[in-house]
Order: C-alpha cells, then structure tokens, then sequence
C-alpha cells in the first residue's frame, strides 16, 4: 500500500511539473543559457541496471532550468507485460524540474554528471524547440526497442537533428559485442545475467557499433568534435555515491549451481522428467517470442538448441516406454548439445550457460543408457 501510495505521488509531481514547464515552451533563450546532457548511475532495480540519460536546459534569465527525459513509461498501462513483451508499449518523454530530477536521483542514491554541449546560441534554441516539439506532439510517444530505441538512442536523435549532421556516432568499444558491453551491467544481478543471456539471440552477438548505453554516450561526447572545439566541455559531477552492492540469499551462482547440482547427483528418473520438461518448455517459449515480438533481440535465438523442444518428443516416447526411439532422440540431442558447444565457443555468456550445458547432456547420457537395446550373451 505504502509503495503504490509513493508511485501514485511521484506520478502525480511529474504530471504536475511537466504541464507548468509546458507553458514555458514559446521561451527564448538568453545568451546565458546552457543545454548539457546528464548522465545518470546505474541502480539495483532492473529498470536502472544501466543507467539513463537525459538533457538539461538552463537559462538563468528566464528563470528556467527543466530536464527533458526520455525514458518515461506507465506502469498501469492495460497489459503492460504483454504490450512490453511485444514492442508495443509506448515510452514517453517528459520534463521535469531539474531540482525535483535530482532530488529524485539523490533519493535513489545514483550517480549524476552533466557534459554541457558546447553549441552558438541559435543552435540551443533550435535543440530547445526541437524537445518542446517531442513534448507537445505525436514526437512524445515512441515504441521502445532495448538497443535501437531508448533513452540514450532519442537524446542522441535529437542533437544529431538539431546539428544536421550525424555527428554523434561511437568512438569507442566498437570491436566489441553488444552482448560482451552488457555483461559488467550485471555483476551482482546473477538471474537477470542469465535470463538476457538465454533470451538474446544473434542481434546482441553483432559488433556494437551503436550507441545504446548512457556511460557510451557519455564516453563518445568527450571524444567529439564540433567547429573544431570539442562538443562538450568538461565532465562534471552533480551526484556520486558509494557503489550499494546488492545481497540476496537466491538471486547468485549459487543457487543456480545447488539446483543444477541437485539434478545431476540426485539421480532419479521423476527428477530427470520434470528437468527434461522444463527445458523444451522454455525453448518453445523462446520460439514463440521470436516470432511474438517484434524486439530483434528476441530473434534467432541459437540457444533453442540447449533448450530444444524436441525433447517434449523423447519424454513422449520415455513415457510410453519406447526404448528405441528414446535411445535415438537422446542420442541426437546429445549431438546438437556438442554442436551448440561449439558454435559458442566465442560468446560471452559460455561460462553461464556451460552448468545447463553439462545437465542437460548428463540427463541425456543417464536416458541413453537406461533405454539403450542390450546385446544378448551367446552362451
């Protein structure tokens, strides 16, 4: 109660702040205005696992100081799981005071810096109008996309239309996965390492040459040049905290290796069935998605070949006590595993995956072996 009271009132303050800062959108700007980019610390909840971006303008003259932010979205809308699942769900942009922004940021205790941009005068009124325009019109409502749509993605969009030029592009990481970057996100968050590490399929394996994260974004900006003077002028630090570094008795290697230890050593046939039932029955969930959604992450995804579906065959024929094609559907599953093994040799998550590998190829060998036709002894 106490919580949905909280959301309610933080939802009430941003509604609120947005419609007065509206009124101020026919504003402009003074020679003392500064628009700069604000890049905000990672956080615990999942939502906030990389961060997010943001743009500040602040006119002292017009007694103006507003941040514009891309990454709203409402948690009440109608099928909010199922619309997010299928890349329907509208993300929006809004703005807010820049002292409740950081009064927020404070509470949650993450980290702030601002990068200013170092543009004439016409070109901060240009930028300032263009987020008035994405504010006030169709421009405020996008569909979000993990790598190619987000918070990070609409503020570069948005600079990059007001400088005419795509001049905001990265300079740095770009021999490395879009997979690979993602890891260090997820130190201390085990399951959600290991969920994005099943889900993804070959999109995230590409080389990450987009800007995608907010500490890329802030990374390329110091590398930038525009009019041969540097984009942005110096970082500068609003908010820092010390690193909060999450415990939980679940959610760690741990529990993950106990489980999976527990099929394996236990040893009974009831456990290998209910195992053997659970993997196909993600691989189709994985199919479905592939096919449901339209995030390309979601995509061709390789890893069906751990979590095959076909093995909803094998316990078919398991069930029915047909040894013979048991025996061959154990066998062939063992050799896509092998095959699987292979082709991700040069993946980030290996190492995650690699105890459901081995599970999954000890259950099989165990039913191989039970089913296998014995020779009879000639005596």
């Amino acid at each position: 109660m106490k919580a949905t009271l909280l959301k309610k009132i933080s939802i009430c303050i941003l509604l609120v702040s947005s419609i007065y800062n509206s009124f101020g959108q026919d504003v402009v700007l003074s020679k003392n205005a500064h628009i700069s980019v604000l890049t905000c610390g990672t956080g615990n909840e999942s939502y906030s696992l990389f961060g997010h971006t943001a743009i500040r303008v602040s006119d002292i003259d017009n007694n103006l100081d507003v941040v514009y932010n891309y990454g709203q979205f409402d948690f009440d809308t109608p099928n909010f799981v199922l619309q997010f699942t299928k890349g329907d769900l509208n993300y929006f942009i809004a703005n807010n005071r820049y002292v409740d922004f950081i009064s927020q940021y404070n509470y949650d205790k993450r980290d702030v810096y601002e990068q200013e941009l170092n543009i004439p005068p016409v070109l901060k009124q240009e930028l300032f109008d263009n987020l008035a325009q994405s504010l006030l019109s169709d421009e405020r409502l996008y569909q979000y996309k993990f790598i190619d749509n987000n918070c990070t993605s609409k503020v570069v969009d948005v600079i990059n239309k007001t400088l005419k030029a795509n001049l905001i592009t990265k300079k740095a990481d770009t021999d490395l996965t879009y997979r690979t970057i993602l890891f260090p996100y997820f130190d201390n968050h085990f399951y959600e390492k290991l969920g994005t590490s099943i889900l993804f399929g070959t999109k995230v394996d590409q080389m990450g040459t987009k800007i995608f994260l907010p500490f890329e974004l802030q990374k390329s900006l110091k590398l930038i040049r525009y009019q041969n003077q540097p984009l942005c002028g110096e970082n500068k630090t609003i908010l820092v905290f010390e690193k909060e570094i999450p415990s939980s008795w679940w959610n760690n290697c741990y529990t993950y290796l106990l489980l999976l230890g527990f099929v394996i050593l236990i040893n009974k046939k009831a456990v290998d069935f209910i195992y053997l039932l659970i993997v196909p029955l993600l691989g189709l969930l994985f199919v479905f998605l592939g096919f449901y959604s339209s995030h390309q992450e979601l995509g061709y995804n390789y890893n069906i070949l751990l979590f095959n579906p076909t093995l909803l065959i094998l316990l078919y024929f398991w069930r029915t006590k047909n040894t013979k094609w048991t025996y061959k559907l154990a066998g062939l599953n063992t050799l896509m595993l092998v095959l699987y093994f292979f082709f991700m040799l040069n993946k980030a998550h290996l190492l995650v995956i690699t105890p459901i590998l081995i599970t999954n190829l000890v259950v099989l060998i165990r039913i191989a072996i039970r089913n296998k036709k014995r020779i009879p002894i000639i005596t």
